[in-house]
């Protein structure tokens, strides 16, 4: 006697139309992996990484000094060379070789310390092609002169490991006024004067990706100028001055006054943060150079915090090797 056969189901016949239309087969149907994955989004070309957050020329225990890094395509854009910042590239997994761009905000030494360092280590690796520098003066003569000093281990380097001359290498562009930086098939760089008193000219820089806008503020007190280059930015990287806490390191200096003084005209407060972000419209908006620093570090919270009444878009605390 014959087993009688089930009638399919409605989600059966379903079935044996899809397979029918498709040719798949019964045992790849039931394979637990899905068939037909969903469209992934397009892969980001442009990253940024927080090479370093501190603020301040003095080394600190836990924030590297003030540098980061735009990738888009495998190519390297670094912005400000504080301390560390060959080291910290690497530590970021990043190809000191693919390093083509340099960019420096204004002349203070956390943010210039390793300007030549990073391309002399670079060199010694595997750095081989011309590297452009940008920002504000004396740089051509600071380039200049970090040969010089370093002329002898260059010389040796070139004789006993057979590389290139690294002077030519270097090409240094000083940047005076605002406008386009530079250009290529990637990026569009472009600088807006910023106030950092007693230091000028100090800069801000937009980079516009193929993907989206980064916009670094340098060191600066509020500036309209700021504004402006990041009006509509998707990202923000701005320095953040905690003023209560900073009134508590600075009490028992002799020259407090005179300090908080200098300190509240040339930096911005995380109120002042706040509003700059929002005025300009940017979606996100990252804290780094983070005054006071040091130990005890601040918590996050307390950072986010003080910023967050004052912005309400997306706010990152940013960490040295952050990628965002």
């Amino acid at each position: 006697m014959r087993t009688p056969v089930k009638s399919d189901s409605p989600i059966d016949h379903a079935r044996r139309r899809l397979l029918h239309a498709t040719g798949v087969s019964l045992a790849a149907l039931a394979c637990p992996f899905p068939l037909f994955a969903r469209a992934s989004a397009p892969a980001a070309r442009s990253r940024l990484i927080l090479l370093g957050t501190a603020g301040g020329p003095t080394p600190k225990a836990d924030r590297s000094a003030p540098a980061n890094a735009i990738v888009v395509d495998g190519v390297i854009y670094v912005i400000d060379c504080g301390n560390g910042v060959a080291r910290q590239m690497v530590k970021a997994g990043l190809d000191l070789g693919a390093t083509r761009n340099v960019f420096i905000t204004h002349q203070h030494s956390d943010h210039n310390a390793d300007y030549g360092n990073l391309l002399l280590l670079a060199w010694a690796g595997p750095l081989h092609s011309r590297v452009d520098t940008w920002g504000p003066p004396p740089l051509k003569e600071m380039t200049r002169l970090f040969l010089e000093m370093n002329d002898y281990d260059i010389r040796i380097r070139m004789a006993d490991e057979g590389r290139p001359p690294l002077a030519p290498l270097i090409v240094p562009h000083e940047l005076a006024t605002a406008g386009v930086v530079m250009q290529d098939a990637r990026v569009k760089v472009t600088a807006a004067l910023v106030q950092h008193p007693p230091v000028t000219p100090a800069f801000a820089y937009r980079f516009d990706c193929p993907d989206r806008s980064i916009v670094f503020s340098g060191d600066t007190r509020p500036s309209e100028n700021l504004v402006a280059l990041a009006r509509g930015a998707d990202v923000l990287v701005h320095e953040a001055m905690y003023l209560p806490a900073l009134d508590k390191l600075i009490a028992t200096e002799q020259n407090a006054s005179r300090l908080r003084e200098h300190l509240l005209a040339s930096h911005t407060t995380t109120e002042q943060v706040g509003r700059i972000a929002t005025e300009a419209g940017v979606k996100t908006l990252v804290l780094s150079h983070f005054v006071p620093g040091g130990s005890p570090p601040i918590p996050d919270e307390v950072w986010r915090d003080a910023v967050t009444p004052h912005f309400k878009g997306r706010l990152i605390v940013g960490h040295d090797l952050l990628e965002i």
